[in-house]
């Protein structure tokens, strides 16, 4: 095993999942990151700046720093402690994958410290497990879009989505996933299992053929929106601003509060000034909202990465 360099950093996207209705399956990687330093040190210590700054733990619970002791375990690294940095642009709580950065992002210091001893799949793997579902996680380590099942562990596809860009709309306050599950029903009635299964066809095809006409249909869902837009009193509000300003398809991002609108385009570049012109028209829509300005993201292709 390598020795523990000095000083490692470490950037991890942003990611919005489920896409409607790719529930637990679909995630994208977003253009808005949290960077994460660590050099060794005797006890654990966590200094976070920009969003969560002041509410997250400092010390050995910070999401970072456990998934970070997880790695180096997983390793056979000896016991280490770190002085981790956390720069945080994803906001928490909102439906961004927050914590699926933390934990990508302490196994990668991890990963970096150890010479590269878990890769890639290692840090999806262990992340899945710690997160419990592995959309986010796995958009966060790959980047582009991801399509995830289980099969006696977590399973990932990365996909290379065609050119795309994101609108969202973001949540003055949080919604904690567990409390956004908590509001989903056992079971579903068949016809709105079996609506799911053709949008979800629709809005994969959308993102991989980049047809602005599918994601329209395709982001349409009934397994999970239905029920946690309950607790999201503007949510058809936000959705129609998005959808009349431009946006080709409008959803929850994650579990909440969040809004997304996709749009497709050319290149990248084109669809980025697209989002932008999107999110510049649904903020005047929006401007009483109580929500923060929309905000154009564009696509991250790479995902997760040692700086």
């Amino acid at each position: 095993m390598a020795t523990a360099p000095a000083r490692v950093t470490v950037r991890v996207p942003a990611t919005t999942a489920n896409i409607g209705p790719g529930y637990d399956s679909f995630g994208l990687a977003l253009g808005l990151y949290n960077t994460f330093t660590a050099e060794p040190a005797q006890t654990w210590l966590v200094d976070v700046t920009g969003e969560g700054a002041g509410e997250l733990s400092s010390g050995a619970d910070n999401v970072v720093a456990f998934a970070m002791a997880r790695g180096l375990a997983e390793c056979g690294a000896p016991a280490q402690a770190a002085h981790v940095t956390c720069e945080n642009r994803i906001p928490t709580g909102r439906g961004l994958g927050s914590s699926s950065s933390a934990l990508v992002g302490g196994l990668l210091l991890a990963d970096a410290w150890c010479g590269g001893a878990l890769g890639r799949d290692g840090v999806f793997s262990i992340a899945a497990e710690l997160e419990g579902h592995a959309d986010n996680v796995a958009a966060a380590v790959f980047g582009g879009l991801t399509a995830c099942w289980e099969d006696g562990g977590h399973r990932c596809a990365p996909l290379m989505p065609a050119p795309l860009a994101v609108v969202v709309v973001i949540a003055a306050e949080p919604l904690s996933t567990k409390a956004a599950r908590a509001m989903l029903p056992d079971t579903v009635p068949f016809a709105d299992a079996a609506f799911d299964a053709g949008r979800a066809g629709l809005a994969m095809a959308g993102l991989l053929l980049g047809r602005g006409d599918l994601l329209g249909a395709g982001l349409a869902d009934r397994l999970h929106q239905p029920y946690r837009a309950l607790a999201i009193p503007d949510f058809d509000d936000v959705c129609g601003a998005l959808l009349d300003s431009g946006a080709d398809g409008a959803a929850l991002s994650g579990a909440g509060p969040t809004v997304m609108g996709i749009v497709t385009a050319e290149d990248d570049a084109a669809a980025f000034d697209r989002a932008a012109g999107v999110a510049a028209k649904a903020q005047r829509i929006l401007s009483c909202s109580g929500r923060r300005a929309p905000l154009a993201l564009a696509i991250d292709r790479t995902g997760a990465v040692v700086l």
